[in-house]
C-alpha cells in the first residue's frame, strides 16, 4: 500500500499546530515583532555594553526577542518536517533562516562587546543572579575561544550556508530518494524509508526482510557519493572552526558545549564496544535459533524473541497505557499525557515525504509537539513514552527556567526519555507473571530501549569518532572511507555471531545524528543515568521522585555531572556505566532462561 500525502491524511491523526500560532498572519505579525527588536537592541545598545546596567538592560531586550523566535523556528521547522515535498513549506522554512542568521549577525555585537569586558564585570553581572545568569555564565566559558567581532559577525550571517550541508542530507533521504517496490514470498511489496525502518526490520519473514534489506541499499548506494559530500562539508567545516576558535581538537570543540571532556566520550564508547559486545552476540545467537535461521546477518538483529506474540495496540488505547506505566511519576506527569492526546501535541499519521524516526520539539512558551509514525504495534507505545520524557523534561524546566537556561547538554538530554522507556517495562513486568509475556517485555527492554540507544546509536558514535580522527589529522573522507569504517565497526561488535552482507556498509547514509555534531553517544549516555535513576526510584520512591523532578527543573543551569549528582548518580566514575552493561547482560540472560523454559 502506498504512502498517503500529507493533504489526504486525516487530520486528527496529526498535530495541532495552532497552539503556536492559529494562522499565517500572526506568523508574520511575530516575524515583524523579531526585525523590530532587532532594530531596538542594535540601535540602544550596539557600542554601549559597557556596564552591568547595561548587559542587564540589553539582554532582557534580546530574551524577549529568543522567546518569540522559539516559536517562529518550531513553527516552520514542524510545518516543513512533515511534507518535504510541500516546496511552499521547505520555502518559509529557508526563509526564516535566512532571516534569523541576518538578526544573529546584526546582534553578534552582543556576546561580542560583554566578552570583551574584564572578567570581573562580567563575573558581577552573574553574582546579581536572574533569569540572564545562565547566558552569561556560558558567555564566560566561551571568552578563550571567542573570534574577532566581525569574523563572529560574518560566520553568524553565514549559517545558512554553513548548515546546508544537513539541508542537502534531508533533501537528498526525504524528497529525492524513491525506493522501488520488491518481490517477496509470492507478492510485491512497497518501500520507503519509513516502511524499511518501521517495518520490514522487524518482518518475521526471512525472505522478505532480507529482500527489503538487499533493495533499500541497493537504491541508497545510488547516493553514496553525493552524501558523502555533504557529510565531508560538515565535518570539515567543524574542523576549521574549531581550529580558528582555538581548540587543540575537534573532538573538543564539539564537546565544549556539552561540558564534558574527552574521558567521558571515549569511556562510554570504550567500555560498551569491549564489555556489552559479548552480552550483545549472545543475545544474537538467541535470535538466530528461535527464528530458525540458516546464518544471522545485521538484516536480522531487529527481530523479536517472540514475534507471534507481539500484541497490537491502536493510538485510542494507548492513552490507558502510557498512564498507567508512568504513573509513579504523579498526577501533574499523567496531566501532562492527557493533554498531549486531547490538544493533538502527536503527529502519528504516515504520510509521503514526512521525517522518518520520531523526535519531539518543545518550544519555549507552549507545549512539546511529537513526531512519530504509528504502526499499531507496542513498540510504538515506548517511542511515545520515549519522546513523552522530552516533553516532560521540558515542561518542567521552561516552567522553571528563562529561555536562556532551558537547555540541557546533550550528554544528559536523552536521560528524561529513555528513564520513561525503563518506567513503561518495568511497569508490565509487575502487572503479568505470565512468563511468555515477562520473555516478550524483557524482549522489548533489550531490543527496543538498550538495543537502539546502546548498540545502534552507539555504533553509530564509534564509526563516528573514526571519522573525526580522520579529519583531525588533517585528512578528507569520501565514500569508500566511510563504508569501510562503517563495516569495520559493525565487524569489530559482532564478531563472527553476525554476518555482515553488503549493503550494511551504507548504515551511514541512515542517520542524520552526524550532522549534530558528537550526539549519538549520548543516547547511551542518557541511558545510563536513566538506568541508575530508575532503580533508585523503584528502591526508594518518593524520595528518589522528587530529586528526579528537581534535577529536570533544572535544565541547562547545570553540568551533565551536577545533574547526575542531583539524581544521586557519580558519573565521574565508569561504575554506573558497568553496572548498566551488567544489567543488560542479566535481561538476555533471563530471556535465555525462559526460552529454556518454554520450549
Amino acid at each position: 500500500m502506498e504512502l498517503a500525502k500529507r493533504k489526504d491524511v486525516p487530520v486528527e491523526l496529526t498535530w495541532d499546530l495552532s497552539a503556536i500560532y492559529a494562522d499565517e498572519a500572526i506568523l508574520q505579525a511575530d516575524m515583524e515583532k523579531i526585525r523590530n527588536l532587532t532594530d531596538e537592541i542594535e540601535r540602544d545598545y550596539k557600542g554601549k555594553l559597557n556596564s552591568v546596567e547595561t548587559i542587564q538592560s540589553c539582554l532582557n531586550k534580546h530574551r524577549q526577542l529568543k522567546e518569540i523566535q522559539e516559536l517562529t523556528r518550531s513553527y516552520c521547522y514542524l510545518s516543513a518536517s512533515v511534507d518535504f515535498n510541500d516546496a511552499a513549506l521547505q520555502e518559509r522554512e529557508s526563509g526564516m533562516r535566512r532571516l534569523f542568521a541576518q538578526v544573529d549577525s546584526r546582534l553578534s555585537f552582543i556576546d561580542s562587546e560583554i566578552i570583551s569586558l574584564d572578567e570581573t564585570v562580567i563575573r558581577e553581572a552573574i553574582a546579581q543572579g536572574g533569569p540572564n545568569q545562565p547566558y552569561l555564565e556560558d558567555l564566560l566559558r566561551q571568552k578563550p575561544y571567542r573570534l574577532q567581532p566581525e569574523t563572529e559577525r560574518v560566520l553568524a550571517a553565514l549559517s545558512p550556508t554553513l548548515n546546508a550541508p544537513y539541508k542537502i542530507y534531508n533533501m537528498a533521504k526525504l524528497a529525492d530518494i524513491r525506493f522501488p517496490s520488491f518481490q517477496a514470498a509470492g507478492q510485491e511489496h512497497p518501500l520507503g524509508y519509513s516502511l524499511f525502518e518501521d517495518s520490514y526490520e522487524y518482518d518475521p519473514r526471512t525472505e522478505v526482510r532480507r529482500e527489503a534489506f538487499k533493495t533499500f541499499y541497493k537504491k541508497l548506494r545510488e547516493y553514496e557519493n553525493v552524501t558523502a559530500a555533504a557529510y565531508q562539508a560538515t565535518v570539515q567545516q567543524e574542523k576549521i572552526i574549531a581550529t580558528q576558535r582555538g581548540f587543540d581538537s575537534v573532538f573538543d570543540s564539539l564537546l565544549f558545549p556539552q561540558k564534558v571532556d574527552r574521558n567521558l566520550y571515549n569511556r562510554q564508547i570504550d567500555l560498551i564496544m569491549e564489555k556489552l559486545a559479548p552480552h550483545m552476540r549472545k543475545y544474537a545467537r538467541l535470535l538466530q535459533k528461535i527464528h530458525g535461521l540458516d546464518r544471522m546477518t545485521y538484516a536480522d538483529l531487529k527481530l523479536t524473541v517472540d514475534p507471534e506474540y507481539d500484541p497490537t495496540i491502536t493510538i485510542e488505547a494507548s492513552e490507558q497505557y502510557v498512564l498507567d506505566g508512568l504513573s509513579i511519576l504523579g498526577e501533574d506527569y499523567q496531566e501532562m499525557i492527557r493533554s498531549a492526546y486531547k490538544e493533538r501535541w502527536v503527529d502519528f499519521v504516515e504520510n509521503v515525504g514526512k521525517s522518518t524516526g520520531a523526535f519531539c520539539s518543545s518550544p519555549y512558551g507552549t507545549h512539546s509537539f511529537i513526531l512519530l509514525s504509528w504502526h499499531n504495534r507496542m513498540s510504538d507505545v515506548i517511542s511515545l513514552s520515549h519522546e513523552l520524557g522530552h516533553a516532560g523534561h521540558f515542561r518542567l524546566c521552561n516552567n522553571a527556567q528563562s529561555v536562556y537556561g532551558t537547555r540541557s547538554s546533550s550528554y544528559f538530554i536523552e536521560a528524561p526519555s529513555t528513564m520513561n522507556e525503563l518506567l513503561m517495562s518495568h511497569y508490565l513486568l509487575k502487572t503479568n507473571d505470565d512468563k511468555r509475556f515477562r520473555r516478550w517485555v524483557l524482549g522489548c527492554i533489550v531490543g527496543k530501549t538498550y538495543y537502539h540507544n546502546f548498540v545502534t546509536h552507539l555504533l553509530e558514535a564509534a564509526y563516528q569518532r573514526e571519522v573525526y580522527r580522520i579529519v583531525d589529522a588533517g585528512g578528507g573522507v569520501q565514500a569508500e572511507t566511510l563504508n569501510r569504517l562503517m563495516k569495520e565497526t559493525l565487524q569489530k561488535f559482532w564478531g563472527d555471531a553476525v554476518e555482515i552482507p553488503e549493503g550494511a556498509e551504507l548504515t551511514w547514509m541512515r542517520q542524520h545524528h552526524y550532522y549534530l555534531g558528537l550526539y549519538s553517544y549520548t543516547y547511551s549516555a542518557g541511558l545510563t543515568i536513566a538506568t541508575q535513576v530508575c532503580k533508585r526510584i523503584e528502591n526508594e520512591g518518593q524520595a528518589a521522585v522528587d530529586d528526579w523532578k528537581r534535577t529536570l527543573a533544572a535544565g541547562g543551569t547545570k553540568t551533565p555531572l551536577e545533574l547526575a549528582q542531583m539524581a544521586g548518580v557519580d558519573i565521574s566514575t565508569d561504575a554506573p556505566l558497568l553496572d548498566t552493561i551488567e544489567t543488560i547482560g542479566g535481561y538476555i540472560d533471563e530471556i535465555c532462561r525462559l526460552t529454556e523454559e518454554l520450549e
